[in-house]
């Protein structure tokens, strides 16, 4: 790999995305790169704070247009031929990078790969997983809540279907192949669909233990609560209505009989 380009899209972040800037600065990857930081229509000073740096390039695109839009519009913007999507919420340590860019040299197989998540105590996050289904879901909620099985699972290097889109390493040529994120997806799932598309191709998605990054867990989510819980709803059913369309209708009526369709 030549060239690395982090592309992080940010809403109203500004702590956030200056702390993650900072390190990313202060500990930067060996392997050549650029920083595209994407802003969401943010009003709390984002853009101004993250232009201070002269080597930052910023794409103000003066509305919340969401995640997979907001990434797809780093993408076009980006150079390297590797892609770092990268979560504003997130604390990148020392080598860190350059370990998950090794990955990707080490097998010309693997088109993504994520590493390690964990919260600022340390505990790990089940950042991977199987194939969203409704199965699938019920086991994925059991285990990231048993701390015991979360840490002996994200120990081991393995190919799952998908990992987490709050730090997702792909590689160029891929990204292109599946033509980036699937918009529909406003927040939530797209990194699991996008991982569907590349897999779809018979390319291999890698999660590697060899790399940690600290997961802080979102302040733009944090301020809008019931808006982020309505967009969950409506990237799950639009991504049942995708890859599972005989569940979708029961899905739709179970969020009704909850309270929790989204308008």
């Amino acid at each position: 790999m030549d060239r690395l380009s982090i592309v992080i899209v940010s809403f109203n972040a500004r702590a956030d995305l200056e702390r993650c800037l900072g390190f990313l600065h202060a500990m930067p990857p060996a392997i050549a790169h650029e920083i595209v930081v994407v802003d969401n229509g943010s009003t709390d000073g984002s853009v101004e704070a993250a232009r201070r740096w002269p080597d930052v390039r910023v794409i103000a695109l003066g509305a919340n247009v969401g995640f997979a839009k907001g990434n797809n519009a780093g993408i076009r913007t980006a150079t390297g031929d590797a892609l770092l999507l990268l979560n504003s919420d997130t604390v990148v340590p020392a080598g860190a990078l350059d370990r998950l860019a090794g990955e990707l040299d080490r097998d010309p197989s693997v088109a993504v790969v994520g590493p390690r998540l964990v919260d600022g105590n340390g505990q790990a996050e089940l950042s991977f997983g199987r194939m969203i289904g409704p199965l699938n879901e019920l086991r994925q909620k059991r285990r990231a809540v048993n701390r015991g099985e979360v840490e002996k699972l994200t120990r081991v290097r393995q190919y799952p279907d998908w990992v987490s889109g709050a730090c997702l390493l792909v590689r160029r040529a891929d990204a292109d192949a599946v033509n980036g994120l699937d918009e529909r997806f406003f927040m939530y799932t797209e990194d699991v669909d996008f991982c569907a598309a590349i897999r779809g191709r018979g390319r291999k998605v890698l999660f590697t233990p060899a790399a940690a990054i600290t997961h802080l867990r979102g302040r733009s989510r944090a301020t809008v609560p019931g808006a982020m819980n309505a967009a969950y709803r409506r990237s799950q059913l639009a991504f049942y209505e995708k890859h599972h369309p005989w569940w979708a209708p029961l899905l739709r009526m179970y969020l009704r009989l909850k309270g929790q369709a989204p308008d």
